[in-house]
């Protein structure tokens, strides 16, 4: 059944916290409120504006998201709680760009923000069944069980089967997390930040092979938000258009039959990941072979090499041969995660996939400069989670240009922050999140001590 035209929906401003390691320090609140104080200021709106509110969390008791919207202002709107696993975050920015093609609303504010626990994924609720329980079943009957964390066995699994099926050598997943190491130097919100040559990954503790420890994605503390705006709201402020940034085309996707065909790599979702990719795609009008960045939903070095195939990004079955002639980072085809990813980003689940929006948004403004993807016009996302659903969303500027850097200091003077938050993590002052704040029904009780916690980070 064709897509029908949707009305064109627009992320006008973006923000987030640095991804830290889970240790307990800061609490969801913060974090929810600083990254939606930022993409408020970004965006250059007032929380008034605001129509309807989308919480983005895998881990936390229901209605943390009204706990974390109260602090911006009381003022009644809708508050959705969104969690659909990993892609918690981008399933939250298709909701609310459905609202607004839909008509529904003008203005969304989606956060998205997650406060985890050291080590591997862990499941809480062992009174009842398992929604990733048959997957689980299937990959004991097909590959059997060992000792290492569930996600890095499906996922390793996965592996295994692209080298048997198509010749990748251990070498070359090593190589994907290499480069997304590499990446991550120079993005200011990332939780790790060190290089390493692709022999120190290769020595790096086995996990399950082919994943050793420097292939897999920690665990985070961390948020992430995004303004997204109809054509409407856009129009009434032309001044923000070199900004704002469209959603071209998006597509949110669930497993196939294909799931359980007793293949590794299908247990991983590949259906749902091709599915949703020549969809977004269509959507958008776009050929893959011009996409020139891509966020890509790299949990391990090993979903990255068959969603390369999956995306269509190389020939079938020569997802390892793109990674060995460079051309998923800089000089190459193209630069895949430009971020640092999961793998070296850092992964809080209700958060990963707005911040994979922020990050190719300031791409296409030309704000990310000292990382940037030039003469780019389309910028493809992908965000995927287990038990399953895939969103697959391309990015266009609204004004329909390619990027082209701009400098620091006058991303500085367009904001109003006297800084370019692409490149650097900084905090805001109270007149700063009063600004946003609802100048209508707010509440120092709600905010409670969140602004004070937050100044003493920065």
């Amino acid at each position: 059944m064709p897509s029908k035209q949707k009305a064109p929906v627009y992320v006008l401003g973006v923000g987030m916290t640095k991804f830290i390691k889970p240790r307990g320090k800061v609490d969801y609140t913060e974090l929810g409120f600083e990254a939606g104080v930022k993409a408020m200021l970004d965006a250059q709106v007032n929380y008034d504006e605001i129509e309807s509110g989308i919480a983005c969390y895998c881990y936390g008791d229901s209605t943390c998201g009204q706990r974390v919207f109260y602090q911006f202002g009381m003022t009644q709107i809708p508050i959705y709680n969104v969690n659909n696993n990993c892609s918690t975050g981008s399933t939250g920015l298709h909701l609310g760009r459905t609202m607004i093609a839909g008509g529904m609303a003008d203005a969304v504010l989606v956060v998205g923000f997650e406060k985890m626990f050291p080590g591997s994924l862990q499941s809480f609720f062992n009174d009842r069944a398992n929604p990733t329980g048959t997957t689980a079943e299937m990959m004991k009957a097909t590959r059997g069980i060992t000792n290492a964390p569930g996600a890095a066995q499906m996922f390793g699994n996965a592996g295994r089967e692209y080298m048997e099926k198509y010749g990748a050598k251990a070498e070359d997943f090593g190589e994907i997390a290499r480069v997304n190491h590499e990446h991550s130097k120079r993005n200011p919100y990332s939780q790790f930040q060190q290089d390493y040559t692709l022999e120190e990954i290769m020595k790096s503790p086995m996990i399950h092979e082919p994943l050793t420890k420097l292939q897999c994605c920690p665990t985070s503390d961390g948020g992430a938000a995004a303004v997204l705006v109809s054509q409407e709201f856009l129009d009434a402020r032309p001044h923000l258009k070199s900004q704002a940034v469209l959603i071209a085309g998006q597509q949110l996707s669930t497993d196939g039959a294909s799931l359980f065909s007793r293949s590794a790599i299908d247990l991983m979702g590949f259906e749902m990941n091709k599915t949703a990719a020549r969809a977004a795609l269509k959507e958008a009008g776009v050929d893959i072979k011009d996409v020139k960045v891509c966020e890509l939903h790299d949990c391990f070095s090993a979903n990255e090499m068959i969603v390369i195939d999956a995306l269509g990004l190389s020939e079938p079955g020569k997802a390892h041969e793109m990674v060995r002639k460079g051309d998923i980072t800089y000089g190459g085809k193209m630069v895949i995660n430009p971020s640092g990813g999961l793998i070296s980003k850092g992964h809080p689940l209700g958060a990963s996939g707005i911040a994979q929006c922020a990050e190719l948004v300031w791409h296409l403004r030309g704000w990310a400069n000292n990382r940037l993807v030039k003469d780019t016009t389309a910028a493809l996302q992908h965000n995927l989670g287990l038990g399953g659903a895939v969103v697959v969303t391309v990015y266009k500027r609204a004004d329909g240009k390619t990027n082209s850097p701009v400098s620091n200091e006058e991303v500085g003077k367009q904001n109003g922050l006297g800084y370019n938050p692409a490149v650097e993590a900084k905090g805001f002052t109270r007149s700063q999140a009063d600004r946003v704040r609802s100048k209508v029904a707010s509440s120092e009780w709600a905010l409670s001590d969140t602004q004070t916690k937050v100044e003493a980070r920065f």
